[in-house]
């Protein structure tokens, strides 16, 4: 069993940066693929990014490359997401999310993860 809380949502200014963290505790945080995914009001959730146990291999979703960068800290069990640049779009409930991938190629999919953090939401204000 995987616990995860996410934490540093909050309010922002389009152009405004924010920092999620999410903190896992239970089983070895190094056999994990960590991933984000963002679920907007009458959305599906939807893939953000993800990284390996590693942190050699990330991967990110079209509409925040470049903007977003995930990271992790296997001795803090913490993953990491800087938000940079932030549009009125990115508003959404944020989710940490904990899987055992065989390969990244399907980091993507919600269906990958096995646990999954409580959410924090992140509202960007135009």
């Amino acid at each position: 069993q995987v616990q995860l809380v996410e934490s540093g949502g909050g309010l922002v200014q389009a152009g405004g940066s924010l920092r999620l963290s999410c903190a896992a505790s239970g089983r070895t945080f190094i056999n994990y693929v960590m991933g984000w995914f963002r679920q907007a009001p009458g959305k599906e959730r939807e893939f953000v990014t993800a990284i390996s146990w590693s942190g050699g291999n990330t991967l990110y979703a079209g509409s925040v490359k470049g903007r977003f960068t995930i990271s992790r800290d296997n001795a803090k069990n913490t993953v990491y997401l800087q938000m940079n640049s932030l549009k009125p779009e990115d508003t959404a409930v944020y989710y940490c999310a904990a899987g055992t991938l065989a390969t990244m190629t399907v980091a993507a999919m919600v269906r990958s993860y096995g646990y999954w953090g409580q959410g924090t939401q992140v509202t960007v204000s135009s």
